[in-house]
């Protein structure tokens, strides 16, 4: 095994702000605690969370890294205490506390999972964040199902190009809002079977014209605010809406009586508070459901940019500009 180096580079918040607030900086390499595996980082992806940290309104909770970075695919340099799964060299992506930002990375090796074959390492670092979300709150908590139909907002993104392909990909039916032309015409490819510009288009008409009046079963949000009331008339009797994200406001009101009228369900969670085990089980489910398809080659993740580690600003600046179709990654310099 070769001999780690003491020290590393790795992406600083310097203090709550913009994009040029993020500087590389040296750390020393973390050392892998109880369960966890520590990665040498071939690509980190660039998450919402992540912009959020950085303004300082989503601080890492404790004892996580504060350097920013949710996902992180790479090759395991290191085993701590009990942890067993991967030999030195093996080649995983993992949904982490924080820390991605950087050379090397720990998680925890429950929720690191092997690189499905036929998929570079460093565009694994797609696949964390996004695919944990989706799978946890589409298919989980909203209890969405072959035959079923789905409408997915912010198709273009991360999250929404994921939740489009896994649930084509399981036999639903999928709607999706976007903001141009191009990004549409992205999230049709994947396979959406109508995507819509919210820009010029009402996603409640057409998402009715669409299924004969009826609506969907599930509504992926991560918008929040005046869409709450939208979506609850975008889904049919005994719809569920499931709440990722609160992009635009995170408080709302809405009629009460839609609700109770068509026996409506709303859901929400976050990810990076969730327990070590908790994600566990998630990491479990994807490697049994998803990883396959992704392996058939039925699912991938769509990577808009790779960037160097030292170019996290322009990274975090491409992300807030909303021009982006799938993933922004953060590359590694191979060592």
């Amino acid at each position: 095994m070769a001999t780690l180096p003491a020290r590393m580079t790795a992406i600083e918040i310097t203090e709550p702000g913009g994009p040029e607030v993020l500087r590389p900086a040296q750390r020393p390499v973390p050392e892998p605690g109880l369960g966890e595996v520590l990665i040498e980082v071939a690509a980190a992806g660039v998450n919402r969370p992540d912009t959020m940290q950085r303004q300082g309104l989503y601080p890492p909770p404790p004892g996580a890294s504060d350097l920013p970075g949710l996902e992180v695919s790479g090759h395991v340099a290191a085993a701590g205490p009990g942890a067993h799964r991967y030999e030195v060299g093996a080649a995983v992506c993992a949904l982490t506390h924080g820390g991605a930002y950087a050379e090397y990375c720990v998680a925890p090796e429950t929720q690191a999972l092997p690189v499905p074959a036929g998929l570079s390492v460093t565009d694994a670092a797609g696949l964390p964040e996004t695919c944990f979300t989706v799978w946890t709150n589409a298919f989980e908590r909203a209890r969405l199902r072959a035959g079923e139909r789905l409408l997915v907002h912010g198709g273009s993104s991360g999250i929404g190009t994921t939740a489009i392909q896994i649930a084509s990909a399981l036999g639903i039916r999928v709607f999706a809002t976007a903001g141009s032309p191009e990004k549409c015409a992205a999230c049709e490819e994947l396979g959406a079977e109508r995507a819509i510009n919210y820009r010029d288009e009402d996603f409640v008409a057409v998402v009715k014209e669409s299924t004969g009046g009826e609506g969907v079963d599930v509504v992926l949000d991560m918008v929040g605010g005046s869409y709450l009331q939208r979506n609850l008339a975008a889904l049919r009797p005994e719809g569920r809406l499931a709440q990722i994200a609160v992009q635009e406001a995170s408080k709302s009101q809405i009629d009460l009586f839609s609700l109770m009228r068509k026996r409506l369900s709303i859901v929400g969670s976050t990810l990076r508070p969730q327990s070590v085990e908790s994600k566990a089980r998630i990491a479990a489910a994807l490697e049994e459901r998803v990883w396959p398809l992704i392996e058939a080659g039925l699912i991938r993740p769509v990577i808009d940019s790779r960037l160097p580690l030292g170019q996290a600003a322009a990274a975090h600046a491409r992300m807030e500009a909303g021009q982006h179709i799938g993933k922004i990654l953060l590359v590694c310099d191979p060592r």
